[in-house]
């Protein structure tokens, strides 16, 4: 069963475990090729989410006894109050599964209820399951004008 919810401060640990799970592949498609060191610190702070501004939604499931973080969706507002940039990784045990489109449905839901206009984000051009999904999810996508090698998804709420 998936659970969605906000991401919180005491998931740092399990954001560490996810996010060290990665395979290179997805690390490189969500960091779109950069090679940030993931750290403890940086784990830390992706999961202080100031939701007054911004949302973060996790998608859970439990193995066992114990909650297991599967995807994470969040959206970082612009300083013009009317757009923010979306961001989304789903573990790869759980791609293709449907978490991505729940994740990003929700993901929208929150953004339309806060006011926001527009929701963007920037994939790798190589990244075709990601394109597929916005796609599907109704979003333009377009050539990103700074770098040829990301596509940029945009949805007008």
């Amino acid at each position: 069963m998936l659970t969605l919810r906000p991401l919180r401060p005491e998931d740092a640990d399990i954001e560490f475990e996810f996010v060290s799970g990665l395979s290179p592949t997805t690390r490189q498609n969500r960091l779109l090729g950069g090679a940030r060191a993931i750290t403890r610190e940086y784990i830390e702070e992706l999961t202080r989410v100031d939701f007054s501004r911004d949302m973060a939604i996790a998608a859970t499931t439990m193995i066992g006894e114990r909650e297991t973080l599967i995807g994470v969706a969040r959206y970082a507002r612009e300083a013009n109050g009317l757009s923010a940039e979306f961001a989304i990784v789903v573990a790869d045990a759980w791609q293709g599964r449907g978490v991505g489109t729940q994740l990003m449905e929700a993901l929208i839901a929150a953004a339309h209820a806060s006011g926001l206009e527009r929701l963007y984000g920037d994939i790798l051009a190589i990244n075709q399951p990601m394109l597929a999904l916005m796609r599907r999810l109704g979003f333009r996508l377009g050539r990103n004008p700074e770098d040829a090698t990301l596509t940029r998804a945009t949805l007008e709420l």
